[in-house]
């Protein structure tokens, strides 16, 4: 209670599609639970550490949120204390959700363009998120049709950056039910060509190899049934 009257925080909303012993909320981790916070008639999304977390506080997290945040990626940042981090509260649904009512063609490959370039932007300063590859609570698009790379608590900069190839193999390899989606609404992609642009980028990762594999993902089609 000290350190969330510290944060400013005036109330706690339990609310949201997740659950936690008997409470709604908006997400569960291995470390924390992330509720509503409401501060000076604004809501942000508050992350509680959990009390079974092996972690020792949420500080170093938050740190990765904010080097996130230098390169436009993830929620901002608002404010931390050892056991809870404040940030930008994301208003609207998981990317799952969203593509079942999104189909056109045109929308559905920005949002995806706009995930992989942020991805990108994090492979370029070295801080992998570590989750991407099976992101399907990772990637969120608000109300604004604006995606958002979420949860940084098992990010770091000590591993080599894998975030671009990570969320390709969520995105558009596979079988789940994203993968799926994205390929009824802008076509099969080219598996050889596809992997040979993983391939490129993962040897030589700079702008020309991303840029070629970002084709492959989004426009070069599967020339087959």
């Amino acid at each position: 209670m000290e350190e969330l009257k510290m944060l400013g925080v005036e109330a706690v909303e339990f609310s949201g599609k997740s659950s936690a012993f008997t409470l709604s909320v908006l997400g569960k981790g291995y470390v924390g639970i992330v509720t509503i916070a409401h501060m000076q008639g604004k809501k942000l999304a508050l992350k509680m550490q959990r009390v079974d977390s092996e972690r020792e506080s949420l500080e170093h997290e938050a740190e990765l949120l904010v080097k996130a945040n230098t390169v436009r990626a993830g929620p901002q940042f608002a404010a931390v204390t050892k056991h809870f981090l404040l940030m930008e509260l994301i208003d609207g649904y998981l990317l799952e959700e969203w593509l079942t009512t999104h189909r056109s063609k045109s929308s559905v490959q920005t949002i995806l363009a706009e995930i992989l370039e942020q991805c990108w932007r994090l492979d370029e300063i070295g801080l992998d998120h570590g989750e991407l590859s099976k992101a399907p609570k990772h990637l969120l698009v608000n109300k604004a049709d604006a995606p958002f790379i979420v949860d940084f608590e098992t990010a770091s900069t000590q591993r080599n950056a894998s975030n671009v190839t990570s969320v390709c193999q969520f995105l558009f390899q596979g079988q789940s039910e994203v993968c799926k989606t994205i390929a009824s609404v802008i076509g099969k992609r080219d598996k050889p060509e596809l992997l040979e642009a993983l391939r490129n980028y993962r040897k030589t990762r700079n702008r020309q190899t991303f840029e070629a594999l970002l084709k492959q993902c989004l426009t070069n089609n599967c020339n087959t049934n």
